[in-house]
């Protein structure tokens, strides 16, 4: 469980660090890419323990990465209706319904 919650917040300073310059379009590329990496450097520090300990609680590395991509997606997407007020599609939750059903086979035994 403390993987998961690294993950979420992880990927919440990865979805600032990819996308939260979109809505800033008259600040200069050297700017954005300074200030994304900064962001990044955050994401970097709960991703890499994260990993570790999800893999050390006998969490196949494949099973990380998925766990990881449904929670980019979630992260995402409330970024993306929140922050960039983009508008939600249907066709978006059944795409997650998909990748929710790529999860359930990942851990099936």
């Amino acid at each position: 469980m403390r993987a998961i919650v690294l993950l979420l917040f992880s990927n919440i300073f990865m979805t600032i660090a990819w996308y939260g310059h979109l809505r800033e379009q008259n600040v200069p590329y050297w700017k954005v890419i300074l200030i994304s990496w900064g962001i990044a450097f955050f994401e970097y520090c709960l991703m890499v323990p994260a990993n570790r300990i999800g893999y050390q609680a006998g969490v196949s590395a494949f099973q990380l990465k998925m766990i990881q991509e449904v929670i980019t997606l979630v992260v995402f997407g409330v970024f993306a209706v929140v922050y960039l007020k983009e508008p939600f599609h249907w066709k978006y939750i059944v795409s997650f319904l998909f990748l929710l059903g790529a999860v359930y086979f990942m851990f099936k035994k």
